[in-house]
């Protein structure tokens, strides 16, 4: 057993043993969520949502699972086959990647990163190559098209997002992840109100979560960039899809929300409750809000949000010049009020078009 603990200690034990960790967390909360989101939706429309397999319908997303993998792989004629079969594990194995950085307590992380944010950033945006690798190889002209408009939604709110991620950052004064948690005595949630809206605006955007889902909409271009994908590789993707809301609701909760603090539970169940709560909020934005035109879609991360991200850098800029030390609780009475003042207003600049319509 000694020998075992002492194994575990070193680098490819540490590896190995954060890797399982990290697996089995992210496809525990794919499968919860899967059927979470698919019984919170069904009450929230007054349904009873899946019931039959399993007790209380439990089973369900592993009776999905197993029906997509046992489905036919068909390619294209035309396709490029060697793209069109990596598109799928080029898409997830950057979300994957993610969790590698995001701790668990503190010290409990696969890699501490002086710069985990940045590597965060980075790697999230490698989903893209994945996306167009599947339109382009598919040799279908809606297929390229979906991916190109996805890529042109995920490089615009690119922007805002990682201009909320800099107003943290100025506030934590580090980029690493465990390091932003460890100062927040006050969650940044409250110091950043308006820089957690970005964040979770931009960040279901980039993951095409409703209302920016215009790929998965009845009357946009089929199914975007994976219409041609059956059997496991669509599998794949559908993993990708609820993998990216797994790992932006941990990234959310780190970053706003105190990530793994809390009293008398235990750390990492902190982070996987506080991570629920961000992926339910998904939810009740998919059942509350209409989906948006893709020029709504554009419009909306140029004119709406690049501003707003703009405003809340200076005015964070400005109140650590202020009071470089600690962040007093009148900065967070301030930041509310000026979120609060800011969103209406220029909202009266923006959306005519969006209301006429």
């Amino acid at each position: 057993m000694e020998a075992i603990a002492t194994w575990f200690g070193t680098f490819w034990g540490h590896l190995v043993l954060f890797s399982v960790i990290i697996i089995a967390f992210m496809m525990t909360l794919v499968i919860g969520f899967i059927y979470f989101e698919r019984r919170a939706l069904a009450r929230m429309q007054a349904r009873l949502g899946p019931n039959r397999v399993g007790p209380f319908g439990l089973l369900q997303p592993i009776a999905d699972a197993v029906k997509v993998l046992l489905k036919e792989d068909i390619i294209p004629d035309k396709a490029d086959r060697l793209v069109h079969m990596l598109a799928p594990m080029v898409a997830f194995a950057p979300v994957l990647m993610i969790f590698a950085v995001i701790p668990f307590q503190n010290g409990a992380v696969l890699a501490d990163l002086n710069i985990g944010i940045l590597y965060v950033s980075a790697v999230a945006s490698v989903t893209s190559v994945g996306i167009f690798m599947a339109g382009w190889s598919s040799s279908n002209k809606y297929s390229i098209i979906g991916a190109m408009r996805d890529i042109a939604a995920i490089v615009s709110y690119e922007i805002p997002l990682v201009l909320a991620i800099a107003g943290v950052v100025l506030v934590a004064g580090s980029l690493s992840l465990n390091q932003i948690v460890m100062t927040q005595d006050i969650p940044f949630i409250l110091v950043q109100p308006l820089g957690f809206l970005l964040f979770f605006l931009a960040g279901s955007a980039e993951i095409n979560r409703s209302p920016f889902d215009l790929l998965e909409a009845d009357s946009e271009i089929v199914a975007g960039f994976h219409t041609e994908y059956s059997g496991m590789k669509f599998a794949m993707f559908y993993l990708v899809e609820y993998a990216e809301a797994v790992a932006m609701s941990a990234i959310i909760s780190t970053l706003f929300l105190g990530g793994w603090r809390g009293p008398w539970l235990p750390p990492w169940l902190w982070l996987t409750v506080k991570t629920g709560a961000v992926f339910f909020l998904m939810v009740w934005v998919r059942t509350t809000m209409p989906r948006a035109r893709i020029d709504q879609l554009m419009g909306f991360a140029w004119k709406f949000m690049l501003p707003l991200a703009f405003i809340n850098l200076f005015v964070t800029g400005i109140e650590i010049l202020a009071f470089p030390a600690t962040i007093p609780w009148t900065i967070v009475v301030i930041n509310i009020i000026i979120a609060l003042a800011l969103i209406p207003l220029w909202s009266r600049f923006f959306p005519s078009k969006m209301r006429q319509s």
